[in-house]
């Protein structure tokens, strides 16, 4: 069962809109790879807002992803892409349907 999850909001910077999308959806195979990484959505508030979601089953695997190469990355261009740095959450799942 799922239990933990992390809630990211992230803001491009002016321009960088696009940009920022496409690193995004680019990091896919590199989340694909997290064994611990339950379930990873990624999503379009507005124009320039961005969030991500994940969750995780324990500890371990979340601490992965946060070790891993797309969160590396991304922090890694936060400079050049983002407006401020990402305004991450990590929330408590109480109830979840995935598929299985």
């Amino acid at each position: 069962m799922v239990t933990i999850g992390l809630m990211a909001t992230l803001h491009a910077a002016p321009g960088m809109e696009d940009e920022v999308a496409s690193f995004l959806t680019g990091g896919l195979p590199l989340i694909e790879a997290e064994k611990g990484t339950v379930a990873w959505f990624c999503f379009r508030l507005d124009e320039s807002t961005f969030g991500l979601f994940d969750a995780f089953a324990d500890e371990a695997a979340l601490q992965a992803h946060l070790d891993g190469d797309l969160a590396g990355a991304l922090m890694g261009h936060a400079g050049q892409l983002l407006r401020k740095p990402p305004e991450i959450r990590r929330v408590q799942l109480l109830a979840a349907k995935l598929p299985g």
